[in-house]
């Protein structure tokens, strides 16, 4: 079983403490013997914390011994894949091979967040050319070599 946790923030709680939740919910999640804990993007939506998977895949990551943690998702139309592919694999770089990078092309929740995020419009046909340069710059593939280099180790690209 996994789990996909959306930062909900409580009545009465603080966005750092639903954050602070969500990692605490991910340490339960492992000794309960989850599979998988999943974390989310979502930008300006009231009641929801979670804007940067890969910085909260991180702390969970930190908090935890062995669970798998995921993405779900990172939106491609607003990260450059290089990105993506650099943030992930300073992640398998610290903690091995625990990360599945669940990609995304949802714009945003609203059309000021779309704004805010410099993307009006996701054409299907730009998300799997997006999707074939991360993992073309997780596996050395591509034309420039990023760091963390490849090592033989790289999270499992998940299309969602």
């Amino acid at each position: 079983m996994s789990l996909l946790d959306r930062s909900r923030i409580r009545q009465g709680e603080s966005d750092a403490g639903a954050l602070h939740q969500t990692v605490e919910r991910a340490r339960h999640a492992e000794a309960a013997g989850y599979h998988r804990f999943w974390v989310s993007e979502h930008h300006g939506v009231p009641g929801v914390a979670s804007g940067t998977p890969a910085l909260l895949a991180q702390a969970v990551a930190a908090a935890t011994r062995s669970i798998r943690v995921g993405s779900g998702g990172v939106m491609l139309p607003n990260h450059r894949p290089l990105v993506v592919a650099e943030e992930f694999a300073v992640l398998t770089a610290l903690h091995g091979q625990r990360f599945d990078l669940g990609l995304g092309r949802s714009l945003g929740f609203t059309e000021p967040v779309r704004r805010a995020l410099g993307t009006m419009s996701a054409p299907p046909k730009d998300f799997a050319s997006a999707i074939e340069a991360v993992r073309e710059y997780l596996t050395g593939r591509a034309d420039i070599t990023m760091r963390p280099a490849h090592n033989g180790h790289i999270p499992r690209v998940v299309p969602i």
